[in-house]
């Protein structure tokens, strides 16, 4: 019989993030071998189905914090899921994936957690107000939940040194997020611009991603208001949803926007470059995904980013809030055709030969057992 696993995740499709689009790629590769239940929040828009796993969806809140919406707190079917179930493989420390790791290690259960951002940094940098004290109290919670976890599974070893520096003691495994490169591929530029009403010699400059405080769009969308007017052509697309301020700010500055979109391909391969502005990261899917479709990146040096992304080979950095820097760097990319090209070419080899998914599936299988 196939083992029973329980995957509790605060982010789940519809909603697109770096997580769901993790589960999205590994839950398929996974349904041979385990009967899977997902537990997830029941966010709006339309339902991706996944043959051959049970999904459980908990009703959100009516409250937003930053550019998302949490499911209420349903310990009684939080508590049953993990009862019936093998091993519990969280992806988050909020309402359901928290509750997940308590009742696991209460019941003995095996609980994993993939670790996809340092929690405390991402909800400090989210919120408005009381920063400090959200910075705090996260790293609490997140320190006692991650210490209740038989197995922590990192994205790079970066993210490994911070939970060792704040002593989380479980064994902590390197698996690095993948992308499927025979998906995210390059297209005919002039063609995918067409289709999206741009002109052939516009330069599109693209971003893929939740709108949110962390992601720092603020940078980007100054930096590309200065380059519009030097350069007549110059266009910023930005792909995804968030907060609805900063969809309107983004809006008023001239950003063609299409929301939030299941095939982000087309979207890609329309970009002259992409950019990755955010102050805090893991790994950056999207950036990956950018690179197998071989475009030149331009992106803060935040977290695994400073790894795989090469000044000057495959990709080129900016400083986090740098508008003059990241000016700079994409006038470099304005101007050189033929740089744009061999940064893209050097960053999808970069992609084929150290990310795909199947490694990724592979070494959390062997966790799982």
């Amino acid at each position: 019989m196939k083992r029973k696993l329980l995957i509790a995740t605060d982010s789940f499709l519809p909603r697109w993030d770096g997580v769901a689009r993790f589960l999205s790629e590994i839950i398929p590769r996974l349904t041979g071998e385990y009967d899977i239940t997902v537990v997830a929040p029941a966010f709006v828009g339309t339902r991706v189905k996944f043959p051959g796993i049970t999904l459980i969806r908990i009703p959100l809140q009516k409250v937003t914090i930053g550019d998302y919406t949490p499911s209420v707190i349903d310990l009684r079917k939080i508590k049953k899921l993990v009862a019936s179930s093998d091993v519990v493989f969280s992806q988050s420390i909020g309402p359901i994936g928290a509750p997940a790791i308590y009742y696991a290690s209460k019941q003995k259960k095996k609980v994993i957690s993939y670790m996809h951002s340092i929690e405390w940094e991402l909800v400090s940098k989210s919120v408005k107000r009381y920063k400090e004290f959200a910075y705090t109290v996260t790293k609490k919670v997140a320190t006692y939940l991650y210490n209740k976890c038989d197995v922590i599974l990192v994205p790079s070893s970066e993210i490994r040194h911070v939970l060792v520096r704040e002593k989380i003691r479980p064994p902590k495994k390197i698996v690095h997020v993948g992308t499927d490169s025979d998906s995210f591929v390059p297209g005919n530029r002039g063609e995918a611009k067409k289709k999206l009403k741009f002109r052939r010699k516009d330069i599109v400059i693209g971003y893929v991603g939740r709108i949110a405080r962390e992601k720092d769009l603020g940078t980007l969308e100054r930096a590309f208001v200065i380059l519009r007017k030097k350069y007549r052509d110059i266009q910023l697309l930005v792909v995804g949803e968030g907060i609805p301020e900063e969809v309107e700010r983004l809006r008023k500055s001239g950003v063609t926007l299409v929301g939030g979109q299941d095939n982000v391909v087309p979207y890609y391969q329309a970009m002259d470059m992409f950019v990755l502005s955010s102050l805090t990261e893991t790994s950056s899917i999207a950036t990956m995904e950018a690179m197998s479709c071989g475009k030149a990146v331009v992106v803060t040096p935040v977290g695994f980013l400073r790894s795989y992304v090469k000044e000057g080979i495959n990709g080129l950095f900016f400083g986090r809030g740098n508008v003059r820097k990241l000016v700079e760097q994409l006038e470099k990319l304005i101007g050189d055709p033929g740089l744009r090209e061999q940064l893209g070419l050097r960053a999808r080899a970069t992609i084929i030969e150290r990310f795909p998914w199947e490694n990724t599936v592979s070494d959390i299988k062997k966790v799982l057992g």
